[in-house]
């Protein structure tokens, strides 16, 4: 409020607040402060464990301690959130690659029985062609005949390149399997032992005596072959093993195949003659691996099996 009265010279004053009195700070007590710090330092350094500040610094912690722990326990999910995107990525990862490893593994057992049978038959047809003392040109199985046919046939995936032409022997490790009826560049066409209009010479091991194999179109446990014996007086014997008598220059079928087992012998009265009934050796229901027989020195476009089992 303004004085009024004549003479009086009007004198103002700012008032500054507070805040501009707090921002005042004494010389003498910054001094005071500091050197108030300096002696705590020294003590607590001086005296180590047994500083004379240490009642002071537990009774600290122990009333700041539980505020602390309980922040630090607010504040963990957060600061956890990227580590677990980080954890969980990871560990999806570690899944997907424990799937694939778990159907690899799978695929492995599911295929042990097929790999370690393809492996037997490749070492038996091996031997097969040292024991019958010729070279095969291996191929597999990769087709049946068409049942409209009536012919019981199979393809196998080697021709002309590989060396193959129509008449040549086809077995496999257990035995005969038929004769090349034709062929493509890569393919062939076989005709089994077994079809009604498959005639194979055949010798009695035992015996030597000879005949002529007959097929009677069946393929399976069934498949039979009828041997009929030149010598009509001659009685073959049950089990007795039977082989190929083979052919001029080898063709269609070269001598001393395995073919079948003798299972029973019958006589025909009409025709005074005895009969056996043969079982082949080969499973014609499960043919895979075959070997072509072919003169040695063959030109294929895949490896030969030589006479001496060893790759040409």
């Amino acid at each position: 409020m303004r004085d009024l009265r004549p003479g009086f010279k009007l004198r103002e004053r700012h008032w500054r607040g507070p805040a501009a009195e707090h921002r005042r700070v004494s010389p003498g007590l910054v001094a005071t402060l500091v050197l108030a710090s300096l002696t705590l330092m020294t003590l607590d350094h001086a005296g180590g464990s047994d500083s004379p500040l240490e009642p002071a610094r537990r009774a600290v912690g122990e009333i700041f301690g539980p505020a602390e722990t309980a922040t630090s326990a607010a504040v963990r999910p957060f600061t956890a959130v990227p580590d677990w995107f980080r954890s969980k990525d990871s560990m999806q990862q570690d899944l997907l690659d424990l799937q694939a490893e778990n159907s690899q593994l799978k695929s492995q057992v599911a295929k042990q029985d097929y790999d370690r049978n393809r492996l037997e038959e490749y070492d038996g047809l091996t031997a097969a062609a040292h024991q019958i003392g010729y070279s095969l040109v291996p191929a597999r199985v990769v087709g049946l005949g068409a049942a409209q046919s009536f012919s019981q046939t199979v393809t196998i995936d080697a021709g002309t390149d590989a060396g193959i032409h129509p008449d040549l022997t086809v077995i496999n490790n257990d035995g005969l399997v038929g004769r090349v009826l034709r062929v493509t560049r890569t393919t062939a066409t076989v005709l089994l032992i077994v079809d009604s209009d498959s005639t194979v010479g055949g010798r009695v091991g035992r015996s030597m005596e000879v005949g002529f194999l007959h097929g009677r179109g069946v393929i399976g446990g069934d498949g039979r072959l009828d041997l009929e014996l030149v010598d009509q007086t001659a009685v073959p014997a049950k089990n007795d093993t039977v082989v190929t008598w083979g052919s001029e220059a080898g063709g269609p079928y070269v001598s001393g195949v395995p073919v079948g087992r003798v299972t029973s012998v019958y006589s025909s009265l009409r025709e005074s003659s005895q009969r056996a009934v043969v079982e082949p050796f080969v499973d014609f229901g499960a043919l895979d691996l075959v070997g072509v027989v072919v003169p040695s020195g063959t030109t294929s476009d895949r490896a030969v099996i030589e006479a001496d089992g060893s790759l040409g």
